[in-house]
């Protein structure tokens, strides 16, 4: 989509950003392995809203927290974000991805943000679930929508030949839910290797199309908020995507149905997201293969973060140091 010079988000807007997923993530992990899921959603999401007022954007979110969230949150859809005096933009952000992790003081709690051209983002309102085929740079090509409905089998045949690899070799991140019983079983059962998460959907999009990683692709029913979010980083990796609304029960079936959304539609990251004028963020909470946790030490905190920017497929990882106020 062609986007005019006066609504053309600045180069700077990821390491802008970037400071909301910074102060979400130092305010989740002063409560990291209290066991305390709601109070760190509550404390992550009023320190992200607040940086987020900060942004020269005429901003507002296109999907909020209020299908994920345990708490009461200001990040709900349709709020406006930013000072006003700048471009139209949307975004779609998650304070805690890995709230169980974070509660229990476990590897793989990060915050993530997006930012993108208003109108940009498809806001799949009032989906909760979404089932996704996730693959790197590498495979994208190669990934079909056939690959949706086929034996998971089939899926990993398709990426071993298009990685020069054996199905043996790979990784598929799944999220360990009863609903992938079936899926994991299948898996195990080509011969792939399944690495098993109980939370974190965006953080699994991002290990299956980072180099480097040993996640080969990501398969399974996850948030549809998240997977919006994902869409925004595969794109900006060049990786590729495969999702289609998964309504979880009859109410769900029937709200996304009086929507008007079509839960046999296939989408992909274009599909999701039209623009080129993306960018994504992250902050580790606590430590994961991506990025190092939040570091506290009296009136400092360390923190390392990701920014992702679509058109120029720049990625940059950036350790700061905070002084903490207050």
């Amino acid at each position: 989509m062609e986007i005019p010079i006066s609504q053309r988000l600045s180069p700077n807007t990821g390491l802008d950003l970037v400071r909301a997923t910074e102060a979400a993530a130092i305010a989740a992990a002063r409560l990291m392995g209290r066991g305390e899921i709601e109070e760190a959603d509550r404390a992550a999401a009023a320190a992200m809203a607040a940086a987020l007022a900060n942004l020269e954007l005429d901003g507002r979110l296109a999907m909020g927290e209020e299908v994920r969230a345990m708490a009461t949150t200001p990040l709900i859809s349709g709020t406006r974000v930013g000072t006003g005096d700048g471009p139209p933009a949307d975004l779609i952000v998650d304070p805690i991805d890995g709230r169980r992790q974070l509660a229990q003081g476990r590897a793989g709690a990060v915050s993530f943000a997006a930012v993108t051209n208003r109108g940009a983002l498809w806001a799949p309102h009032p989906a909760a679930y979404m089932e996704k085929i996730i693959v790197g740079p590498e495979v994208a090509p190669y990934l079909v929508p056939e690959c949706l409905d086929a034996p998971a089998g089939w899926t990993l045949a398709l990426v071993a030949r298009a990685t020069r690899r054996t199905v043996r070799d790979l990784v598929v991140f799944v999220l360990d839910r009863p609903r992938h019983a079936h899926l994991i079983e299948e898996i195990r059962s080509a011969g792939a290797r399944v690495m098993l998460a109980d939370d974190g959907d965006i953080y699994g999009a991002l290990l299956a199309a980072m180099p480097g990683t040993n996640v080969d692709l990501l398969m399974g029913i996850g948030g549809a908020p998240e997977g919006v979010l994902a869409a925004c980083a595969i794109k900006s990796l060049g990786g590729a995507m495969l999702a289609r609304l998964a309504p979880q029960s009859e109410a769900e079936r029937d709200a996304i149905t009086r929507a008007g959304l079509d839960s046999k539609r296939i989408l992909t990251c274009d599909d999701i997201v039209s623009s080129e004028q993306i960018f994504f963020v992250a902050t580790g909470i606590t430590d994961n293969i991506l990025l190092r946790g939040v570091r506290l030490a009296g009136d400092r905190a360390e923190t390392n973060s990701l920014i992702l920017r679509c058109e120029t497929r720049t990625r940059r990882l950036i350790f700061a140091e905070h002084l903490l106020t207050g």
